[in-house]
């Protein structure tokens, strides 16, 4: 597994937050608290949309897979991530990296089409309130989820292949999880192409959902400026506050996270930014 020889490399290490190794106890504790809250207020979501049958609208269905779906997003990582907090290296083998980023990956860009729906989701309800139930029946809304990891397992399918077919012949990721370019950077041979798949691939699960929730919003605010009503906005504030919330959280920090040029220089910040 030491030997130089590429074919040897079977399992990788990951440094984690080595490089914070005096605040590792706090930072340990502190993501810890975080992430327990993360999870138990997504399953608290997830059980009282289940148990409220008044809840059982297409809006709050979509809320309650986009819950489950961050749940398992974060359940992803946080193990390996906690782990790195008390250990200081993290062995995990080809297969297990190669599972984990593909799930990891999946569940991101599910995400992400989620929030669209979402936001298609609103626009139904506030601009077409008329035909909104007709339109967004149960079948329909399954197809919609179905059809966001559907997107999810394509896009995770095309990244994955692209590297972990690749030779390595380093073993040390630094990062705390294994993410797409944290390996790439494993390999000894010239990784352009696998390069320009990753961005684009990026850029199509970024751009796209983004654009297409900015035109959702657009043809809201265009509606609600229409009924010119302090309740019709108190409505529509009522009904997108959460939404777009998590949207401008969300896009705030992936195109920073997973467009911008990196550098050797950042790898701190980028590692930070990459637990938001």
């Amino acid at each position: 597994m030491r030997r130089k020889n590429l074919t040897e490399v079977t399992e990788f290490v990951f440094l984690g937050f080595s490089r914070f190794h005096k605040h590792q106890i706090t930072l340990f504790v502190v993501f810890l608290i975080l992430y327990t809250l993360t999870v138990a207020g997504n399953a608290i979501i997830m059980t009282i949309i289940c148990i409220d049958r008044h809840l059982h609208t297409p809006m709050y269905f979509f809320l309650s897979m986009l819950a489950s779906s961050k749940t398992v997003y974060t359940l992803v990582i946080i193990p390996q991530m906690l782990s790195s907090f008390v250990t200081q290296t993290q062995p995990i083998s080809l297969a297990g990296c190669t599972t984990q980023t593909f799930f990891f990956v999946t569940l991101a860009i599910n995400n992400c089409f989620l929030l669209t729906v979402m936001g298609y989701d609103h626009y139904m309800a506030i601009c077409n309130p008329l035909r909104y139930r007709v339109i967004t029946s149960k079948r329909v809304c399954v197809q919609l989820v179905c059809g966001a990891f559907s997107i999810g397992l394509a896009m995770a399918a095309v990244q994955v292949t692209s590297i972990f077919t690749l030779p390595f012949c380093h073993m040390v990721v630094g990062h705390f999880f294994y993410d797409i370019l944290p390996v790439m950077k494993l390999s000894c041979i010239n990784t352009t192409v696998n390069e320009i798949i990753n961005f684009v691939v990026r850029l199509f699960v970024i751009l796209v959902p983004m654009v297409l929730v900015f035109i959702s919003y657009v043809l809201i605010i265009s509606t609600v400026l229409k009924v010119a009503s302090a309740e019709g906005w108190k409505k529509t504030f009522a009904t997108c506050a959460f939404h777009l919330t998590v949207v401008i959280v969300h896009y705030g920090c992936a195109p920073i996270a997973y467009l911008m040029p990196k550098s050797e220089n950042s790898i701190e910040q980028d590692l930070l930014l990459s637990v938001t």
